[in-house]
């Protein structure tokens, strides 16, 4: 544990809780926390591809997704998926192979040479409006809150860090499959950001307009078990933790 007085994993389990959503319903919400930011806040997508009022497409029906909940309010604040390879078809099975190929640095990471079952992409990241409040922040759909009036001191340690939780949900399913590497589309101050922590995504190509300024990024279980420092790791063990007691990890592929 921490020798702090209150872990940011403690402090975080006092106040957020990862769910994965394995349910219709629980899926529904995820779709309708994307459309909000993707579509009406952000406008990465277009609200008339999506009628009803969810954000879905393709790569959903191989995904597992996480929910996180604000426990004292009881609002869903976010989510995230890791996107699974199928076993079967020839058509790009991740969105970064899709849409970003022309990105990457083969020399830096060729997918096609690797095993599919022992690697995803974490995308789709996205938290409600009302839990981004840093100014600049705000235009992104991973922006996070820092000064929130009107919370515990201890709530306002752990708000910056919900972007945070949501990445390390990912990495918790990941791991819990037994994967170990993850890939993601990420912005390169984001990808600076996680380094601070110990969490060390290596850039794999060129930075393009993809959702904003993003470029491809991967991180493999070795290094994320030898770099994250360990109030981070703490913090993920918890996660992995609160995946768990939810239920089995889904096998959907």
């Amino acid at each position: 544990m921490s020798n702090t007085s209150t872990s940011l994993a403690s402090a975080f389990d006092q106040f957020f809780e990862i769910i994965p959503a394995e349910t219709d319903a629980l899926r529904d919400r995820v779709y309708r926390i994307r459309y909000q930011v993707y579509c009406e806040e952000m406008q990465f997508e277009s609200k008339e591809d999506h009628p009803n009022g969810r954000e879905i497409d393709d790569f959903d029906a191989h995904s597992v997704h996480g929910l996180l909940r604000h426990r004292p309010s009881g609002e869903f604040a976010g989510c995230v998926r890791l996107v699974l390879n199928h076993s079967q078809g020839r058509e790009p099975q991740l969105p970064l192979e899709r849409y970003c190929s022309h990105s990457l640095d083969r020399s830096v990471l060729d997918l096609s040479q690797l095993d599919r079952r022992t690697f995803g992409e974490i995308s789709r990241l996205a938290i409600v409006s009302r839990f981004r409040r840093r100014p600049g922040e705000a235009q992104t759909p991973h922006g996070v809150a820092d000064e929130a009036a009107g919370l515990e001191p201890t709530e306002r340690r752990v708000f910056p860090h919900i972007a945070l939780g949501l990445y390390l949900a990912a990495a918790a399913m990941s791991l819990q499959r037994g994967m170990n590497m993850a890939v993601v589309m990420m912005e390169p101050r984001l990808a600076r950001h996680m380094r601070y922590f110990g969490i060390n995504f290596v850039k794999a190509g060129d930075i393009i307009d993809h959702h904003g300024m993003r470029g491809p990024f991967y991180i493999t279980k070795e290094s994320l078990h030898r770099d994250i420092k360990p109030e981070i790791g703490e913090l993920l063990s918890m996660v992995g933790r609160q995946l768990i007691d939810a239920g089995p990890p889904s096998q959907t592929a």
